[in-house]
Parts: structure tokens; C-alpha cells; sequence
């Protein structure tokens, strides 16, 4: 699917950050999350240790009423003890029941009163009291809060159904214990020994508004919670503001670029973000401008082989032409003669090209391992001497130590390109002229030099002779040699490994061109 989209220069306004600009965008999520997380759990766990201490207090509480009713019991008369726990059985909203040395029931504060307390059963309960509850139950398998045992009402109230009375009466102290009542809440008993006698207290309580009071902290804390999930939606705007959205544009930015639509693609830079978005935004800018460049290279390219290749087809047609209306001989044979001049052009031509089109890709392929220059050169010495004998030109070169110009590259990339610049200083030595080669290290970088004694480069044209078809060749060589490729090939290998090349006149003050290419150096 094609997206409409409408890049404006004004989008990288809007894209920028102001304060949080130079956060990482981990930095940016783990805030968020960790936030949003740590409300949570900690509200949660607030929730549980406030139930946990108003349940204690609730026990505490208990223990002490029970001692403080079972002393009073022991020293009220026996005519007065029934009134007693009834009256302080309301007061507190408590049950009170005394067991005597059988395990009898003998006192019991609801005979004949209003009970204090209520067992719900829950399925008489409406059906918000089950949400409720479920979310209770929630709410303790998060925390894992201990399961109390169920309450279950004995049919035949004796001591023996209550361990806590067991228990006070053999340890002669309070004791107390926690239940879960049938609708959930915490029914809580303490009992106590009567005096020094045999008899003792039993004190139980359905401690509903302990559930009541955390519903209402759950409640609070789900306000808390709603408030917090908001404001967890509105950093999220703001993380997709920072994030999605600079990606999303762009990634337009890149489909547009891809779909080839418009000639200039405004691309987002974003120069005031320093996290990764900006890092993306930069890297993609520079890939579109690196592309458009190459887009135009390329198009330069195959209209300067257009017309390169327009003049020997010319010619070649001419004569080809020509050859069926001439009769004379010598004629014929010149003719015959621009025919293969021509063609050897057209092959040069062809060959230079089709090298120059691949240069690039396939030093990006290549696997570059360590090449001594100074060897390099050696093994290239005869042929560039036998070359250059037909000119009357001699070749001197200064070897370095064994070693030391050793770059990182590609062999037959580097020779062919260090063969083109010899060429080209055999082509513009005169007659009896030296064309010097030296290769040396300094410092961490290699350098090759081949200067020779031709007119040299004028200052105007020292980055011209370097592109493509630009050839400007001495008065007496024969027209179409040379492919004016073959400085653009080198200048090409040379920055494909790293290095440059350089024209400039000779060091020592004669006349002539210097040539040299610079590499970083390869440890020796």
C-alpha cells in the first residue's frame, strides 16, 4: 500500500524534545514501567500490612478484654455473674461463654438477649457481596496471606470444641485464635482462666468491620489506582510521542526515499535529541543524502558513457560507410585502420567501464588482509619497464624496508591502481625522462608516491583529472588510448581502502607532477 504522506521541513519542530531530549529510550521505558509497577505493588502491599495490624489489634484486644472479664467474673458474686456478661457482653458487642471443670457450658451472655453478632450465611448474600469476596480472595492469593480455618459452630457447645479454652485452662493464661466466619470475615476467640478455679472464659467476636475498614482502604486505593492508570496512559502518550511517532515519520521519510517520488525527500535530523531516535534520524539522513548522491553519480555516469561511446561509434560508422564507395587501395586500408582503431577503443572503453561500475561493490565484498607495497611494486618493476623502454623512459624505485608500507587491502585492486598512475607518468614523461616510485611509512600512516618529469598538474585542475572521461593526454600520443578512466579507477580503490590521492608538483622544485596515495597503516 502507497502512504500519502506530507513530510514537511517543520515536522523536526515538532519531533524535538525539550527536557527529557537527551534521556535513552531505556532510561525512558524503565521509568514508566517501573513507576506504573511500583504504585501497584505498593499500594498492594500497604493493603496487606494494615489489614495485618488492625487484625492484631483486633486479637490483642480480645486477649486483654477476656482477662480484664474473667477477673471481674472472679470476684463478682455468683448471683451477679450472669448479669455481668450479659451487660458486658453488649457493651463490647462481644459473646462470652463459662465452661466449667466437666467441659459443660454453665454462662452464656445471649441466653435470653439480643445476639451481638451475626454469622451471614453468603448465599443469602446479593450478588455484589460475591464480587466483593472475590476480589478478597484476589487480593490474598496476590499477597499470600494465610488461610485461617473455617468456623464451624459445634452442636454441642462443650470446651473441647474450643482448643483456645483448652488451651488457657492447661496454661493457666489467655489464649486466642482466628477463624474465617462463612461470609469471609475474621471471627476471632480468646479465652481465659476464671480465677484460680477450674472454670474458664470464652470470649468470641465476628470481627466484621475489620473487613469493612480494608474494603474502604481497597476502595481508596482503587481511586489511587484509576488515577495512576491514567496518568500511566498519559506517559505512554508521551513515550509514543518521543518514540512511535519520530519513528513512524521516519519511516515514511524512508518509504518515500524507496518509492523515488520526489527528487529532494526531507528527512527529520533532529540535531537536539541525543538518544537513539536522534542517532536513527542522523544515520538515515545521512544514507538519503548518500543515496541522492549516488543517484546523481550514477546519472553523470551513464551520460558521460553516453557520450564517450558516441564519438568511436561515429567514427566506426563513418568508415564502415565509407568502405563500400572508395576504391582506391590505400584508402581501403586506412580506413580499415580507424575500423580498428575504433574498436580497440570501444573495447578499452567498455572494459574501463564495466571495472569502474563494479569498483565499489565489490570492495565492499572483498576480505582485505595485509599488503606490503614495497613488494607490490617489485613484482610490477619489469613490465613497467619494459613499457616504458619504448618511450626512451627510465623507472627508479627507492624499496622501503621489507614490511614496514604494509596496508590492509586488496592485492590486485591496489596494483591495478598504482599501475594506472604509473601509466599515466610514463604517458607524460619526455623522451629520456625518470619516473621516480618510493613507498615509505611515517608515523602510523603508508604512503606511495611516482613522480615523474612531464609538465606537471596545473593547480586548477588537480581534482578534475580525477573524474570519470576527464582526459587530457600529451600533444603526441595517438587520440583514444586511454579511456580517461584510469585515474577516477584509482582515486576510486584507493578511498574504497580507506586512503587518498593526491596530485601536486614534484618536492624537490623541477618541473613534473607528483602522484601519492596515503593509507593508515597495518602494524608491522
Amino acid at each position: 500500500m502507497v502512504w500519502a504522506i506530507d513530510l514537511e521541513k517543520s515536522d523536526e519542530s515538532r519531533l524535538a524534545l525539550r527536557w527529557s531530549g537527551r534521556w535513552m529510550l531505556l532510561h525512558r521505558i524503565l521509568a514508566i514501567n517501573i513507576f506504573a509497577l511500583a504504585i501497584l505493588a505498593g499500594s498492594i502491599f500497604y493493603l496487606d500490612g494494615f489489614r495485618g495490624r488492625l487484625t492484631a489489634s483486633e486479637v490483642a484486644q480480645a486477649g486483654t478484654e477476656v482477662r480484664i472479664i474473667a477477673d471481674s467474673l472472679a470476684v463478682a458474686e455468683p448471683q451477679e455473674r450472669q448479669y455481668l456478661m450479659w451487660r458486658l457482653g453488649q457493651d463490647s458487642m462481644v459473646r462470652l461463654r463459662v465452661y466449667g471443670p466437666d467441659g459443660a457450658k454453665r454462662m452464656d451472655s445471649w441466653e435470653g438477649t439480643t445476639p451481638t453478632y451475626e454469622l451471614r450465611d453468603p448465599k443469602a448474600e446479593p450478588f455484589r457481596k460475591d464480587v466483593a469476596r472475590l476480589l478478597d480472595q484476589g487480593f490474598d492469593w496476590i499477597v499470600g496471606a494465610p488461610d485461617p480455618p473455617p468456623l464451624a459452630e459445634p452442636a454441642l457447645d462443650r470446651l473441647d470444641a474450643w482448643p483456645e479454652a483448652q488451651a488457657a485452662l492447661r496454661k493457666r493464661e489467655p489464649a486466642t485464635m482466628i477463624r474465617r466466619a462463612p461470609e469471609g470475615t475474621p471471627f476471632i476467640s480468646a479465652a481465659a482462666p476464671v480465677g484460680r478455679g477450674d472454670e474458664v472464659l470464652l470470649l468470641t467476636s465476628n470481627a466484621r468491620e475489620i473487613r469493612t475498614v480494608v474494603r474502604d482502604e481497597r476502595s481508596t486505593l482503587g481511586v489511587i489506582l484509576l488515577v495512576t492508570i491514567i496518568v500511566s496512559i498519559l506517559l505512554s502518550l508521551f513515550l509514543a510521542r518521543t518514540i512511535a511517532t519520530p519513528l513512524r515519520r521516519l519511516a515514511r521519510a524512508a518509504h518515500r526515499v524507496r518509492l523515488g517520488r520526489d527528487r529532494e525527500v526531507a528527512v527529520p535530523l533532529l540535531p537536539a535529541r541525543r538518544d537513539e531516535i536522534g542517532l536513527l534520524a542522523r544515520a538515515l539522513h545521512d544514507m538519503t543524502q548518500s543515496l541522492r548522491d549516488r543517484i546523481d553519480a550514477t546519472e553523470a555516469f551513464a551520460a558521460d558513457v553516453t557520450h564517450e561511446l558516441k564519438n568511436p561509434l561515429a567514427s566506426l560508422r563513418s568508415a564502415v560507410d565509407s568502405l563500400d564507395r572508395v576504391e582506391d587501395s590505400e584508402l581501403r586500408h586506412q580506413l580499415l585502420e580507424v575500423v580498428r582503431s575504433d574498436v580497440a577503443r570501444l573495447d578499452r572503453l567498455i572494459v574501463d567501464i564495466a571495472e569502474v561500475s563494479r569498483l565499489d561493490a565489490e570492495l565492499s565484498r572483498t576480505r582485505f588482509e595485509p599488503v606490503d607495497l614495497g613488494h607490490l611494486v617489485e613484482s610490477m618493476l619489469e613490465s613497467w619497464r619494459n613499457r616504458a623502454a619504448d618511450r626512451n623512459v627510465s623507472i627508479a624505485f627507492a624499496r622501503p624496508r621489507i614490511g614496514s608500507a604494509v596496508v590492509m587491502g586488496d592485492w590486485s585492486r591496489l596494483s591495478r591502481a598504482v599501475d594506472n598512475l604509473i601509466d599515466n607518468a610514463i604517458s607524460f614523461s619526455p623522451p629520456g625522462g625518470l619516473v621516480e616510485i618510493a613507498a615509505a611509512r611515517v608515523d602510523q600512516e603508508v604512503f606511495l608516491s611516482v613522480e615523474d618529469e612531464g609538465p606537471g598538474v596545473p593547480r586548477q585542475a588537480r581534482e578534475a583529472i580525477f573524474n570519470r572521461f576527464h582526459s587530457v593526454r600529451p600533444d603526441e600520443e595517438a587520440f583514444g588510448r586511454h579511456s580517461g578512466l584510469g585515474l577516477a579507477i584509482a582515486k576510486a580503490t584507493v578511498e574504497g581502502h580507506g586512503g587518498r590521492i593526491l596530485a601536486d608538483d614534484r618536492h624537490d622544485g623541477r618541473t613534473g607532477a607528483r602522484f601519492e596515495m596515503r593509507f593508515g597503516g597495518h602494524p608491522a
